[in-house]
């Protein structure tokens, strides 16, 4: 692969900087995915390399630089998966305090490196295929924020009436010197089954991957307007640091509001398009997803490890340390590790989050 710092830089094209937020548990993951071993640290999409990794591959081409933003407890963990990273790579939340936090923190640090630098967030835990058009998207964002100065999102058209997403209404087009946007209208919560397929017809609806793309300085901008919380307690995070007081800036961090950067920019600010794009994308956000994904037998299984199945259908079976039997069941999930067992039906998948929070209320924190 090409170094991305090896990359020509054309007169005129934006300073485009990736930052790959890689924080969380991925708790819908779980027994597999804890706080030690974080969804995006797992290789769930069928190449082997763990999803930061991956992410880290699809960006670097494009970038002048690839940076991952996690909390400062994940850091050597990240280092040693994503080891071409620089020695200023990591950009390091003092905790985890929530995207918008999270963006301006990347945000700051990358604008103190260069005055024109344009940033492309794309998450750490998605599995992405078709990266021509991935990439293609990616540039025509970062040429829209540069020239626009504008925020920018790029949404997925729809595949299926998909009930499980976010969705992005979508306006007239907007031309920006030969790359086309169109404006966002408004930002939808998860539908019914109905309402997706009617957006699904419509042809204005996009998946809202929270895939973002802006000049770090027009962020700012709307950070300030919208969400001057944020935006001092960032200030100041970044005024410690520079001091090199590192626990006054984890003090001023940690007291800033958890919101995420969709409520406090993304759905109150006037100076947002959206890119629309078709490459393949998956979420992985609970067993039955990752069974989608990944290849199936003639029965619509998906088994890791050794197996014995008789009459057995539809079900996601993840016991690499012993020979699992089953017989005469349809549609599971059975995950086992070394000192945790999952067994729920596919359709219930989502649920596994409901196990993590029990588990921590009731302080049973050795299996989280």
């Amino acid at each position: 692969m090409t170094d991305a710092a090896d990359l020509p830089v054309t007169p005129g094209a934006p300073h485009l900087y990736a930052v790959v937020p890689a924080g969380g548990a991925g708790s819908r993951l779980w027994p597999r995915s804890r706080r030690g071993a974080p969804k995006h640290v797992l290789p769930l999409s069928g190449s082997g390399r763990p999803l930061v990794h991956e992410a880290y591959e699809r960006v670097a081409p494009l970038a002048r630089e690839v940076y991952v933003l996690t909390e400062r407890a994940q850091v050597p963990l990240i280092r040693g998966l994503v080891p071409e990273l620089g020695p200023d790579g990591l950009i390091v939340e003092p905790s985890a305090r929530g995207t918008t936090n999270a963006l301006g923190l990347a945000a700051l640090t990358l604008l103190e490196r260069d005055p024109d630098a344009v940033m492309v967030s794309t998450a750490a835990d998605h599995v992405i295929g078709g990266l021509p058009a991935f990439r293609e998207a990616i540039r025509s964002a970062a040429a829209i924020a540069q020239r626009s100065r504008k925020l920018v999102t790029i949404g997925l058209r729809p595949r299926s009436a998909a009930t499980g997403f976010g969705y992005i209404e979508a306006g007239g087009e907007v031309d920006v010197d030969g790359e086309t946007a169109r404006e966002v209208v408004r930002f939808v919560e998860k539908p019914d089954a109905a309402t997706a397929q009617r957006y699904l017809e419509s042809g204005r609806h996009l998946w809202n991957l929270n895939l973002f793309c802006w000049r770090c300085d027009v962020f700012l901008e709307e950070l300030r307007r919208h969400g001057r919380v944020h935006h001092e307690g960032l200030r100041e995070t970044m005024r410690a640091r520079r001091e090199g007081d590192e626990e006054r800036a984890a003090a001023a961090y940690e007291a800033l509001p958890v919101e995420a950067v969709d409520y406090t920019v993304m759905e109150r600010t006037d100076r947002l398009l959206v890119v629309p794009a078709e490459f393949e994308w998956v979420d992985v956000g609970s067993w039955s997803e990752l069974a989608d994904l990944l290849h199936q037998d003639g029965s619509g299984n998906v088994v890791e490890g050794e197996s014995v199945l008789i009459d057995t259908e539809n079900s996601f079976i993840s016991v690499p340390d012993k020979l699992v039997a089953v017989i005469g069941l349809s549609d599971l999930v059975i995950v086992d590790t070394e000192d945790a067992l999952l067994v729920c039906p596919r359709s219930r998948a989502q649920e596994v989050k409901r196990v993590v929070e029990i588990l921590g209320r009731a302080g049973k924190t050795k299996y989280l």
